[in-house]
């Protein structure tokens, strides 16, 4: 689809963040719900589950120990991407323990190719919230690379405050009449510093998280916290990949639909917007996390745990749900 088909054509100002949506998810045109060819060597991008069975190891590990302290039985993965890590986790509970497998996934590409490697053992969601209802609220829930995914908000540190990204086709910025919800607006920055907010992951937080009454949650992505997120990052994190390129600046405009769009994640922001209905209890690198599970004289598992690339760029955040609290007995 060429770019001058896409709605920045009308006079409009399409907001980045709608334009991030319509690029990966739009039903006909988006890169999630119809282009994406595959993760992997012979895709856009590859995850650590294609690349080390540590990562299935070390999420297996805390699946049993999440599902036992909390006394859940179902397991939901979050956009599990072609079934590796999921094929990964399953494959290590005996056949009398294995839980109850629900898969969050909209993307039919990506469902077909799910199917052909789990077949029928998993259950398949369009949302998380009708996953929990078939959960009844209780469950253990695990991803691995979703939140970058979701659309977010680009916003410039000017002089006299703070302006917001548009396409109209080309970018604006525009002043700000109102900030969201986000620890970013708490730090100091110099004018010309460009921050991302992914107000569309706070809004699908606060839908679900309320019927969330018991389990566990394992969030694995690529990020840090707010303070050093954007260490030298003058023109923030949004970026996108075609084809195992990473593509930064203007590129990320010129194949909409057909590449992946993503962008660092704020585990501070993931924590304060959680924090109504869940609880940390631990923020670890994804080298502390792997390490019991990984071989150091394997190539691959090196990488995944090197503190100075991918084991030092990903964090794993580990929460769980605060009790619900009971409704008191009517008097009598």
């Amino acid at each position: 689809m060429n770019p001058s088909d896409w709605p920045w054509r009308d006079a409009t100002p399409l907001r980045f963040d709608r334009f991030m949506e319509l690029a990966l998810h739009d039903p006909e045109r988006g890169y999630y719900a119809r282009r994406i060819r595959g993760v992997g060597r012979g895709g856009d991008f590859t995850t650590t589950p294609m690349l080390t069975p540590a990562l299935g190891k070390a999420v297996s590990s805390w699946s049993k120990g999440a599902l036992k302290g909390s006394g859940c039985r179902d397991l939901i993965e979050l956009g599990p991407g072609e079934g590796v890590l999921a094929e990964a986790v399953m494959k290590t509970f005996p056949w009398w323990k294995k839980p109850r497998l629900h898969l969050v996934e909209r993307s039919v590409p990506l469902r077909e190719k799910q199917a052909a490697r789990l077949g029928k053992r998993v259950i398949w969601h369009d949302t998380i919230e009708s996953a929990l209802d078939a959960c009844g609220g209780k469950a253990c829930i695990y991803s691995n690379e979703f939140a970058d995914a979701f659309p977010v908000r680009r916003f410039r540190r000017d002089t006299d405050g703070w302006s917001e990204l548009f396409l109209t086709p080309q970018e604006s910025w525009q002043p700000c009449e109102s900030l969201p919800e986000s620890t970013v607006f708490t730090l100091t920055f110099s004018p010309g510093q460009i921050v991302e907010v992914a107000e569309s992951y706070h809004d699908w937080l606060r839908g679900w998280l309320p019927h969330w009454k018991a389990g566990r949650m394992l969030t694995i992505d690529y990020g840090a916290l707010v303070e050093p997120l954007y260490h030298r990052r003058p023109r923030g994190t949004v970026r996108a990949y075609l084809l195992q390129q990473r593509l930064e600046g203007p590129a990320i405009y010129e194949n909409p639909g057909r590449q992946d769009l993503t962008t660092d994640v704020n585990f501070t922001d993931l924590q304060a917007w959680s924090s109504p209905q869940a609880e940390t209890v631990k923020l670890t690198t994804q080298r502390e996390f792997l390490l019991p599970h990984a071989n150091p004289a394997d190539p691959a598992d090196a990488h995944a745990v090197d503190a100075d690339g991918a084991g030092g760029s990903f964090l794993v955040l580990e929460q769980r749900a605060k009790p619900v609290n009971e409704p008191a007995p009517r008097a009598s």
